[in-house]
């Protein structure tokens, strides 16, 4: 007997589901690219071995070239004509540019916040501010508490698109040695302005919210430029 024919709807319906299947699947092998990035398990600069890595993880060619157009996109790998993909370089001046619209952004946040945010709102940011406060002694847990602090400032302010371009500005900016940041002294002069930014946003000054954001990035630009 002969197998029966499928209908146009079960079949749209199976593509559909692998459809969703790759996706899934590129967007996973995108995250374990960005951790190794972000991470310098692949170090700036270095070629992205895709026939390695489809034997690694086990998988096709299509669905790591998607995964590397994601991170293309989002400036951590750069694509070369006829050379293949590598973890994107940042120099000095790619740094000066990143912060330069870091605090056009995140100075402009600091003000919406210090203005219209909810007393319950300014409670959560003087908690993740706390953090800071916790992690002095520990650089990485700092870094981790600085970023929460900036990124959900961003939330409260509340601009979807200004919200993604800090995300991918601080992704590349990872880039430039990790943690170059917080070197010595580095990390207690940010705790210190950090408090001065709390303190203006508790008293809904966004004038001095803005501007003390912008000494804020202006200075970890200056740290970073020196090591």
């Amino acid at each position: 007997m002969a197998d029966p024919v499928e209908s146009p709807a079960g079949l749209g319906a199976r593509l559909g589901r692998a459809a969703l299947a790759d996706a899934a699947l590129y967007e996973r092998v995108a995250e374990r690219l960005r951790e190794r990035i972000l991470a310098h398990t692949l170090a700036p600069g270095s070629w992205i071995d895709e026939q390695a890595l489809t034997s690694e993880l086990g998988i096709s060619r299509t669905p790591l070239r998607e995964a590397l157009k994601v991170l293309a996109a989002e400036g951590l790998v750069t694509m070369k004509l006829r050379r293949g993909a590598y973890v994107t370089e940042v120099s000095e001046r790619d740094l000066v540019e990143v912060f330069h619209l870091l605090s056009l952004l995140e100075s402009d946040a600091a003000a919406v916040v210090a203005r219209d945010a909810s007393d319950e709102q300014l409670r959560e940011l003087a908690g993740l501010h706390q953090r800071l406060e916790d992690a002095v002694g520990d650089r990485d847990a700092f870094f981790t508490a600085n970023e929460g602090f900036h990124m959900r400032l961003l939330e409260i302010a509340g601009n979807r698109w200004r919200n993604q371009m800090v995300a991918d500005l601080r992704k590349v900016m990872k880039l430039y040695r990790h943690h170059s940041l917080f070197k010595q002294g580095r990390l207690e002069a940010s705790l210190k302005e950090h408090r001065k930014i709390m303190a203006a946003l508790k008293a809904r000054n966004a004038v001095l919210a803005q501007q003390l954001m912008q000494q804020h990035l202006a200075l970890g630009k200056e740290a970073a430029s020196r090591v």
